[in-house]
């Protein structure tokens, strides 16, 4: 008997640790499923090519903002494109607020591969686009959807825009995979960190933060301690609503209703 568990147990470790190899070897394609088809701009938008520090360039949608109305730099999720971001920017487009929608690298056919590292160089790309265009980081808002937030966040704290907003955001993305594989110790496996957490309390802009109370992706306890953590943060919970908050007129009413207060219905 003694004998039948031992090597049941050796089996079952070995499994395991073949699992965890697996994972760890192939963390980018789960973390960064980059979906690879192009859309045309809708009417309104124009394609756009930011240049990266590294050397590539990235297809991009932007809008001019009316009214002198700040403009908005939008980074989607790990699974998104910009047609899902033209979607999920319809009310602030309608609003008049000016858009730069961001692809990252090694998505929409655009070169090179997704990392961490790398999407902090796609985002400085996009406010070195805007500055060179004459909008100073001060006009400018930023929001971030999902693994959008990391970049969003970190894009905050190095340009001072004049707020922030992030949808369905996570503490550290080892924290939402071990939420999700809680029998694999992802904070010593994860390349890639996008420490939110880590970075929030340092943030000296407005803050909005929204969260679906049924979001199976990314828990609602991590939005909500994470608005916890800002210096001048605003929660806002939207009962019912799943990880696709920011599709839903819901959700970009939220924004809107809250950026108008911080602005005073105008910019």
């Amino acid at each position: 008997m003694l004998q039948k568990v031992g090597r049941f147990l050796a089996t079952a470790t070995i499994a395991y640790a073949i699992m965890v190899a697996i994972l760890w070897a192939m963390q980018d394609n789960f973390i960064y499923p980059a979906p690879q088809y192009t859309v045309d701009p809708p009417p309104g938008f124009e394609v756009v090519m930011l240049e990266t520090s590294d050397g590539l360039s990235l297809r991009s949608f932007a809008r001019p903002a009316a009214d002198a109305r700040p403009t908005v730099v939008y980074f989607h999720g790990n699974g998104g494109t910009l047609r899902g971001a033209v979607f999920a920017t319809q009310l602030l487009a309608e609003a008049g607020y000016g858009l730069l929608l961001v692809e990252y690298r090694g998505y929409g056919g655009n070169p090179g591969r997704p990392s961490e590292q790398g999407f902090y160089r796609d985002g400085r790309a996009a406010m070195g686009w805007l500055e060179q265009r004459g909008i100073a980081p001060s006009s400018t808002i930023i929001i971030g959807n999902s693994i959008g937030g990391g970049t969003a966040v970190q894009m905050a704290s190095e340009y001072s825009p004049r707020a922030v907003l992030l949808t369905a955001p996570f503490l550290s993305l080892p924290d939402v995979a071990q939420d999700a594989l809680p029998f694999v110790p992802t904070q010593l496996l994860m390349r890639d960190r996008f420490d939110n957490a880590g970075k929030i309390a340092d943030l000296t802009m407005p803050v909005f933060i929204m969260h679906g109370t049924a979001d199976d992706v990314v828990p609602f306890e991590q939005g909500e301690r994470l608005a916890r953590l800002a210096a001048d943060a605003k929660f806002h919970r939207a009962q019912g609503a799943g990880h696709a908050l920011s599709f839903t007129e819901q959700g970009q009413r939220a924004q809107l209703e809250w950026l108008d207060q911080l602005l005073g219905g105008g910019a």
